[in-house]
């Protein structure tokens, strides 16, 4: 490729993204006062968008929630079954449902009793409040090899895969990056999680194919969607290097990865898990325009 054909391929790339940052900052600010207006940024809807609430923990719920339904989200996660009374005032749902921590997972048996419980119970109350999605993690590895790691994740998680079948709910098992997040953490590779999710063979067992950290772990993101979309329950966007916000400044081009997504006809949520360094909403306006596929 030429230095013109570089130039070019570079101009419309960034274009395209701060077209739609300045269609979101247009609409987003209030010129007289300073402050964020939100306006409504999904239109076509193929994709169901969601968003973490720990990335933006300075704003109550209640406030938040009702924003993201301004925008057009459908959804808030990782969230308590406390949660749901908010968000389903605000016509909204939890897309994934908090457990049990994360290094502490279902990779040891002797952790088995004290994680399915809490699974079990997000289960009950997703169940209850209609709400689709609990998480669940291997943990850390602590010197175990992968192939005992699976066998023992499996080994659990086929004693509530059944339970989860029947109350209409899916377990999404999250992949994290081990090189910058979380040092010794499993489930750091595709193969491992979809390993898994074969050997468990359920239609309620799955994988939260979180982007940011994929990125970082192994790369060639489409192409991993196309290939393991049926094992795929859940996505996490972010961006990289340093999981801010989804735009130019940054290695991952969302507007392909979501068509690529909704090609695949996936039906659930795509949940934006990045850290806003800007004015938070105005970088959630943003990020639910690109991904408006």
């Amino acid at each position: 490729m030429n230095e013109q054909q570089l130039s070019r391929r570079t101009f419309i790339c960034q274009s395209s993204l701060a077209a739609a940052g300045v269609a979101a900052l247009g609409a987003g600010i209030d010129s007289v006062k300073g402050a964020t207006t939100v306006e409504r940024c999904v239109t076509k809807g193929r994709i169901k968008q969601s968003v973490s609430k720990w990335c933006y923990d300075k704003i109550p719920l209640d406030e938040f929630a009702a924003s993201c339904k301004t925008i057009g989200l459908k959804a808030i996660e990782l969230l308590g079954p406390n949660s749901f009374a908010t968000l389903k005032k605000h016509g909204l749902v939890c897309a994934l449902t908090n457990t049990h921590g994360l290094t502490k997972g279902l990779n040891r048996t002797e952790n088995h009793a004290e994680c399915l419980k809490a699974i079990r119970d997000a289960i009950d109350a997703n169940a209850e409040h209609g709400m689709p999605n609990v998480i669940t993690f291997p943990g850390n590895r602590q010197g175990m090899g992968d192939d005992e790691g699976i066998k023992n994740m499996v080994a659990g998680l086929k004693q509530v895969a059944g339970y989860a079948e029947q109350k209409g709910v899916t377990i999404v098992i999250e992949y994290l990056n081990s090189k910058v997040n979380h040092p010794d953490y499993m489930f750091d590779k595709m193969a491992w999680g979809v390993e898994v999710c074969k050997q468990v063979g359920s239609p309620r067992v799955k994988i939260l194919y979180d982007i940011y950290h994929a990125q970082i772990m192994e790369g060639d993101i489409i192409r991993t969607i196309k290939t393991y979309h049926e094992y795929i329950g859940h996505y996490h966007t972010g961006g990289n290097p340093g999981r801010n916000e989804i735009d130019e400044t940054q290695e991952l081009y969302y507007p392909a990865i979501m068509r690529a997504i909704a090609e695949t006809n996936f039906d659930g949520y795509v949940g934006h898990e990045f850290v806003p360094r800007k004015d938070p909403m105005q970088s959630l306006m943003y990020a639910a325009r690109i991904c408006d596929v």
